[in-house]
């Protein structure tokens, strides 16, 4: 376990996945949970994904439930009323675990791939003065833009989500850690949220809860 935190009513946890494949299986005590969703997976880098999310579930929920997963692709614990969240990304697993709102978490490594698509996910109105940042500031605005953005599309649970189109970051200053302010423009109710954020040596991550 890398963290372990509690924030907006939720429990949360990012998860540095150094184990392999059969290691994180021998950390899960009934295999029927997982082997279906697991059996057609050949790539290593997803059955770790896979596999590390398991564990860092059992190690947050204490106990092992089986994940499926709603028509809009958003994750439940079968049996279970309370909400959960899940990411990846090279190396790095995240969860989030609410008792009654919707949670969503994002967690995204430095990389330089984000700045090739860039104009798939910042709008015109965004990152004011981008121009004039240095090189560590504009990636980091890059990457907490993309994750802010994954982090409202899993909470918001609308299909056809366009990430310049519908949502939007407010432009905010950056810092180790504080909130970001997001808005949304796929459904009518224009809702605002209020994300969290803190940056890492290796990943950034942001994370909101949406009550019902």
């Amino acid at each position: 376990m890398l963290y372990r935190w509690n924030e907006d009513g939720g429990l949360w946890g990012i998860w540095e996945v150094t184990e392999t494949p059969e290691e994180l299986e021998g950390m899960l005590c009934d295999k029927s949970l997982f082997a279906a969703e697991l059996e057609p997976v050949r790539s290593q880098k997803r059955r770790l994904e896979l596999l590390g999310a398991r564990v860092l579930l059992k190690t947050l929920s204490d106990g092992e439930k089986r994940v499926l997963h709603a028509p809009s692709g958003k994750p439940f614990l079968e049996g279970d009323r309370r909400r959960i969240t899940i990411s990846h990304t090279n190396g790095y697993v995240a969860v989030g675990i609410h008792g009654s709102a919707s949670p969503g978490i994002d967690v995204e490594r430095f990389g330089e791939k984000v700045r090739k698509v860039m104009p798939r996910f910042v709008r015109d109105d965004e990152m004011p003065g981008r121009k004039l940042m240095d090189d560590r500031e504009y990636l980091c605005q890059l990457l907490l833009h993309w994750s802010a953005k994954e982090t409202m599309y899993k909470v918001l649970e609308q299909e056809e989500v366009d990430f310049v189109q519908h949502l939007r970051v407010r432009p905010f200053r950056l810092a180790s850690k504080g909130e970001i302010v997001g808005e949304e423009y796929r459904t009518g109710g224009r809702e605002v949220f209020r994300l969290r954020y803190f940056i890492h040596p290796d990943f950034v991550c942001t994370f909101c809860v949406r009550p019902d």
